[in-house]
């Protein structure tokens, strides 16, 4: 089954990583980074070597954001950087390709504990199911 797997940040912790702190998002150092890269990558390269890894990527930070939906007169509304510095948004991703729930949750658990300095601010790493074919819906 596939599983997209995701970690949230927020712009404050994006202009922390530039070294530009903020309450409760301390600035990293360029060790800080590469730490964190290193981490990353040893896991990307665990999972693309015994095959789970269908695709990861970072995200660009949430003030390039761009939001698009409908007006009463049915034309388009843009809305750049929609969020404020506080609110979470998607930060990074991976598409996994995992036996079961339990392996990914294993994977997530690994991810959940990537070095960053101290104080910064910490998000559970999301898990979701991928739909294939529409019959994974459930009814309440």
């Amino acid at each position: 089954m596939k599983y997209l797997m995701m970690v949230q940040g927020t712009q404050a912790d994006y202009d922390a990583m530039t070294g530009n702190p903020s309450p409760g998002s301390p600035a990293w150092t360029e060790q800080d980074m590469q730490t964190m890269f290193a981490f990353m990558e040893e896991i990307n390269d665990e999972l693309a070597a015994n095959g789970e890894l269908v695709d990861g990527q970072g995200l660009a930070e949430p003030r390039r954001t761009r939001l698009v939906s409908l007006g009463e007169d049915g034309r388009p509304v843009v809305k750049d950087d929609p969020y404020g510095r506080t609110e979470q948004l998607l930060a990074g991703y991976w598409v996994l390709d995992c036996a079961s729930l339990d392996r990914v949750t294993e994977i997530a658990a690994r991810v959940a504990r990537c070095p960053q300095p101290e104080g910064a601010p910490e998000y559970p790493v999301v898990i979701r199911p991928i739909m294939e074919d529409g019959a994974e819906l459930s009814t309440p």
